[in-house]
């Protein structure tokens, strides 16, 4: 793991699950721990379930904040450094495709099709905080902003969004704040495995989603909240709901204590930042950028891809397999031959997209569900019941994949349970030859959000 980035970040997941899968592994607890020591991880996981709720919160805030650096020694952080630990992923070998820029899930599976690596353009760095509240932006802000600053000092090519997340990241950040960090100058590590490794197309993936955000420097913005369960008018203003939260969790807070927003900027965790598209236009002789309006839009349009995939080679293509956030599995998913449904978070909104989907299209035999636990009750989460009425959809047989409803959604066993389930699916197909770039290119334009265009 590298020093700085975060595990336990979507970008830091998927870049672990799409590089085991171009090595021909799966993913197990994460890519944390070997599939032999899996058992144990589940037993011991298992038993955090069983915590009093107080404990298992505490449990899940330390498991985060131990992977927090220092906020004396960010300085020390070299974007060049990380650009390496990212390639050095991946098997040397010739691609036809690289995908370079926003994360999605839906992008992890598309690439898996593919056969092609994926570079991500932003990067979790947790740092450690003390004194802060989580319902104090304001104040967290201050307590960190020196340490962002002398980062950004020592990295030109780098833009910081503080992102704080009091309501879905609510224990992880009582002890850390969240920096992500955006490269607006492509490093030289991403060029030198280009030209080594590119042998075809150099796909942008562009997400537009954007947040309000406090300009804090030329390349420090801080955002307040996040893509999931509140809109940002919400996070802004606040609610009867958020007060209700805030109350129950014992804060002096009934609302959140942010700096006021004076602009937007791409969304910390998945919006594109644009300065690093010229850079990328000029690494490579054939370019194309594939945008989409937010990290979700891409997951009908690769979902159906699958499943017509799946049709053209004779298989059934009636068993879905719904994640969430870094839960994900594309090794498991092909050679199950199941349809991956990528949801961003466990919202009622990617609830209702969910719902959406399956009522436009063939039903399904098979729904496997897995949902991440971010360890609160937060406003905007769907309650356990209302994902079981969607599993009821499926004709034959809708489970959870590794999650205990009774724990939902401090149940933190998922991570290593999921694998488990998944590798207990019955009928399993062999493994095919990566889909052609042209065959996904045309799928894709069929859907008005979705763009793919030449570079």
């Amino acid at each position: 793991m590298h020093k700085y980035a975060a595990s336990f970040d979507s970008a830091t997941g998927m870049l672990r699950a799409l590089s085991r899968y171009l090595r021909g592994r799966d993913f197990p607890a994460l890519g944390q721990f070997p599939a032999a020591i899996e058992p144990i991880a589940s037993g011991v996981l298992g038993a955090a379930n069983r915590l009093p709720r107080r404990l298992a919160e505490q449990a899940y805030a330390l498991s985060g904040w131990s992977e927090a650096g220092a906020p004396s020694k960010l300085a020390g952080l070299r974007s060049d450094e990380m650009a390496e630990w990212v390639v050095g992923h991946y098997p040397r070998r010739r691609y036809p495709v690289v995908f370079v820029g926003s994360a999605s899930g839906a992008l992890v599976h598309l690439a898996a099709a593919l056969g092609a690596p994926w570079l991500p353009q932003t990067l979790l760095v947790p740092v450690r905080q003390h004194g802060g509240h989580p319902d104090a932006p304001k104040d967290c802000l201050r307590r960190v902003r020196p340490a962002g600053e002398a980062m950004l000092a020592a990295n030109p090519d780098l833009i910081l969004h503080h992102m704080h997340d009091a309501n879905q990241d609510r224990l992880m950040i009582a002890g850390m704040s969240y920096f992500r960090i955006k490269w607006r100058r492509l490093p030289e590590a991403y060029r030198r495995f280009l030209r080594e490794c590119l042998d075809g197309t150099l796909v942008i993936s562009d997400c537009g989603l954007r947040w309000p955000t406090t300009r804090i420097g030329e390349r420090y913005v801080f955002q307040h909240g996040a893509l999931g369960g509140l809109t940002p008018d919400e996070y802004r203003l606040g609610s009867p709901e958020i007060a209700g939260y805030l109350a129950r969790h014992g804060s002096p807070y009934r609302h959140w204590d942010a700096p006021e927003p004076d602009g937007e900027s791409p969304e910390a965790e998945w919006g594109f930042e644009a300065e690093l598209m010229d850079d990328l236009r000029e690494a490579a002789g054939r370019v194309a950028v594939l945008r989409f309006p937010d990290p979700e839009a891409l997951t009908a349009p690769v979902a159906d891809l699958y499943r017509s995939w799946y049709e053209a080679r004779g298989l059934p293509g009636d068993r879905l397999l719904v994640e969430s956030f870094l839960l994900l599995e594309p090794w498991w998913t092909l050679r199950t031959g199941s349809v991956p449904y990528w949801m961003v978070f466990n919202s009622e909104g990617s609830r209702k997209g969910l719902l959406s989907y399956l009522d436009g299209g063939e039903p399904y035999d098979e729904i496997r569900m897995t949902l991440f636990s971010h360890g609160v009750e937060s406003p905007g989460i769907a309650p356990i019941d209302a994902w079981r009425e969607v599993l009821e959809r499926a004709r034959k047989i809708g489970v959870f994949a590794g999650v205990d409803p009774r724990a939902f959604p401090r149940d933190f066993a998922v991570f290593a349970r999921m694998h488990r389930e998944l590798s207990r699916v019955r009928t399993t197909y062999p493994m095919p030859l990566p889909l052609p770039l042209s065959q996904a290119e045309e799928a894709l334009k069929a859907y008005g959000d979705v763009t793919w265009t030449a570079g």
